[in-house]
C-alpha cells in the first residue's frame, strides 16, 4: 500500500474558519495518558523504553526499576496537578489514553474524563503503529483500546493519535471504523479532510515543537520559560495572522511525567495564565469540539458523510470544569 504525499496543501486558498467564540485561532490542550504502556521487562517485554528522563544503564533484557519510576511519577503525582491546575482555569483538554494504561489504572481515566476531558485513543501501547506488520492485527488493538477506554470512562473515543508513524493502512483502518479524527498529522495548521477506506476521516494536525516532549531532547527546552515563551511565541504568529483573516489551530502537547515534575510544571502555569489573557483571542477547546465545528463549515470532498460523533456529548469550551461529567 502506498502513501502518497501532499505537499501542496491549501495552498493559498484557506478555509476562513471562525470558531465559536469568534476567534480566528483555536487551541488544542492535549495530556498524554501513556504511563504504564511503555515498553518494560516488567511487562513481559525483551527491553525497556529507552526514551525518558535519563539515558539508561543496564542491559537489555533487565528489568529497570529507575525507568519504570520515571514513568509512575506521571500517574502517581503528575495526573493530579494537571486535573487540579485545568479545573481552576475551567480548561478542557484532550486525553491521548493508550489501552493499556487504562487498564492498569481504569478508575484514574474515569475521573480524568468525569472532569470534562475528552478520552482518544493513543494505540494499546506507546508505540509506533507503523511497527503492526498486518492490517488484522492494528485493527484488533485500536478495537481493544477504544474498547477498554469506553468500558472505563463511560465515554467511547472518536479520535486517534499514536506515537510515531503510522503504518500505511492505519487510517482506512480509522475509517472502517467510524473515528471521527486523526491527529498523526505534523503538516498543517489547520484541520482538513482526506479519504480512508473510501469514506472522508477529518485530520487534526498535532505538533511536536509546543510540546513538552522537548524537555528530553538534548537540544530542547531546559527551563520552564523555554517551553512557554516558546508557546507564546506560536500564539504571536497565530493571532498576528488572524488579524489578516487567517484561521488555524495550535496543539500544546503535554506529558504527566514531563510537565508534571514541580519545575517544568510551572510552564503550564504559565501557558495557563497567557491563555487567561488571551480570552477570547482564541478558542481553547477539545479536539471532538474542533472537528465538530471544522465538518459544520467545512464539507468533506466528493459529497460522503463523515463519520458522526453521535455517542460523546460535546461541551462548551468556555465553562467546562471539573464537574462536568460525560455520558
Amino acid at each position: 500500500m502506498t502513501i502518497i504525499r501532499d505537499l501542496r496543501g491549501y495552498g493559498r486558498q484557506r478555509p476562513d474558519i471562525i470558531w465559536p467564540n469568534g476567534a480566528r485561532v483555536a487551541v488544542s490542550l492535549v495530556i498524554n495518558f501513556e504511563e504504564g504502556a511503555e515498553l518494560a521487562v516488567e511487562q513481559g517485554d525483551a527491553d525497556t523504553e529507552r526514551y525518558g528522563e535519563v539515558q539508561p544503564t543496564l542491559p537489555s533484557g533487565m528489568r529497570d526499576l529507575v525507568q519504570e519510576q520515571v514513568f509512575d511519577y506521571g500517574m502517581r503525582v503528575g495526573l493530579w496537578r494537571f486535573l487540579d491546575a485545568f479545573a481552576a482555569q475551567r480548561r478542557p483538554a484532550t486525553l491521548m489514553m493508550c489501552g493499556r494504561a487504562v487498564e492498569r489504572v481504569p478508575d484514574l481515566a474515569r475521573i480524568a474524563v468525569e472532569a470534562g476531558h475528552e478520552p482518544a485513543v493513543h494505540g494499546w501501547r506507546w508505540l509506533p503503529h507503523a511497527l503492526y506488520a498486518d492490517a488484522t492485527t492494528e485493527r484488533r488493538d485500536i478495537v481493544r483500546t477504544r474498547d477498554i477506554i469506553a468500558r472505563a470512562t463511560g465515554v467511547t473515543p472518536v479520535g486517534f493519535m499514536t506515537r510515531g508513524s503510522q503504518s500505511p493502512w492505519t487510517r482506512d483502518l480509522l475509517g472502517e471504523l467510524g473515528f471521527t479524527y486523526d491527529s498523526n498529522a505534523l503538516d498543517d495548521d489547520l484541520p482538513y479532510w482526506t479519504s480512508a477506506a473510501n469514506r472522508p476521516l477529518l485530520v487534526l494536525p498535532y505538533g511536536f515543537d509546543t510540546n513538552d516532549m522537548k524537555f528530553f531532547h538534548p537540544n530542547g527546552f531546559v527551563q520552564p520559560e523555554d517551553f512557554s515563551d516558546y508557546v507564546a511565541a506560536a500564539l504571536r504568529t497565530l493571532l498576528a495572522e488572524s488579524d489578516r483573516g487567517a484561521a488555524s489551530m495550535l496543539t500544546i502537547g503535554f506529558h504527566l511525567r514531563i510537565s508534571g515534575r514541580p519545575a517544568r510544571f510551572a510552564a503550564v502555569g504559565a501557558i495557563l495564565a497567557m491563555l487567561a489573557r488571551l480570552g477570547d483571542q482564541v478558542w481553547v477547546a477539545r479536539r471532538a469540539d474542533i472537528a465538530a465545528h471544522f465538518r459544520a463549515i467545512v464539507a468533506p470532498p466528493m459529497g460522503q458523510s463523515p463519520a458522526r460523533a453521535d455517542h460523546l456529548m460535546l461541551i462548551d469550551s468556555s465553562t467546562s470544569s471539573s464537574n462536568g461529567t460525560e455520558r
